[in-house]
């Protein structure tokens, strides 16, 4: 079954399709939609044109702003939500064809070049030609696709259960600017201990983990159209100028350049 509405009717099980790379484009309209865990054989890369789709798996959280993608490798179990308007473009590999951007989810940076030649492979029948022109562009996508720079749009979630629960919490309410030690205090863990683990799990300290929630989460609902200063209030930020500095901080960019760069590069 598709995983996202507005799928062709055309669609067919990609890891059933006997060819080296499967290409399926996608559009809708959601107030709010989320796919079960699954897997597939094949490896996965999931194309946002519009709108932002996040995908969650073992290692974390992804967003996938407009003109970016997520690598899923294949057998990973994930599910994908999406909310609002979207369109975007889905191709699957087989394991053996394809120079792997990253053994583990990812996101990428999708090149003008990368994303016509998703938007051509989508058009060719499912069963194309091998050894011809189609297969050919196919080449191309997997070069391209193995030159994709990974962005930095994931949020490691840790495995303890009593750090997880933290992460759930912050994630619904991420303006809660409580500390380390208080969180400490609210899940009966030692302040150290806890420190250490999130690290463990995660890689990073808790002041990161939480800045990176709100990366995320500011990339999602920048996205679906909210504005910087409503982004700022809801992270719990007391002006949008602190919003920003961190932002840039953390990207490189302000938001304004950082979506004026991806919408210019459509």
């Amino acid at each position: 079954m598709p995983i996202l509405e507005g799928v062709p009717e055309s669609y067919a099980d990609p890891d059933e399709v006997p060819r080296p790379m499967t290409f399926i484009g996608f559009s809708g309209v959601t107030n709010g939609m989320e796919s079960t865990f699954h897997q597939h054989r094949k490896a996965q890369l999931l194309f946002a044109m519009r709108g932002a789709v996040t995908c969650e798996a073992s290692q974390g959280l992804w967003i996938v702003p407009p003109q970016c993608g997520i690598w899923i490798p294949g057998g990973t179990p994930h599910n994908v939500n999406a909310v609002g308007t979207f369109e975007g473009y889905m191709a699957y590999a087989e394991p053996d064809v394809v120079p792997l951007p990253s053994r583990t989810c990812c996101a990428v940076s999708i090149s003008p070049l990368l994303r016509e030649l998703l938007i051509r492979c989508a058009a060719l029948p499912l069963l194309y030609p091998l050894g011809g022109a189609e297969s050919h562009l196919v080449t191309v996508v997997l070069d391209e696709l193995a030159a994709a720079p990974v962005e930095s749009l994931h949020l490691p979630m840790p495995a303890d259960a009593r750090v997880r629960k933290i992460a759930a919490m912050l994630m619904a309410d991420p303006s809660d600017r409580a500390t380390l030690q208080d969180w400490a205090g609210r899940v009966a863990v030692n302040e150290r201990t806890l420190g250490r683990i999130l690290l463990r799990e995660t890689g990073m300290s808790f002041g990161r983990w939480r800045q990176q929630l709100h990366i995320v989460l500011a990339l999602k609902w920048l996205s679906q159209g909210m504005s910087v200063q409503s982004v700022a209030a809801d992270l719990g930020y007391q002006s949008s100028g602190s919003f920003v500095t961190m932002f840039k901080k953390a990207l490189g960019k302000s938001p304004g350049r950082y979506f004026l760069d991806h919408k210019g590069s459509r």
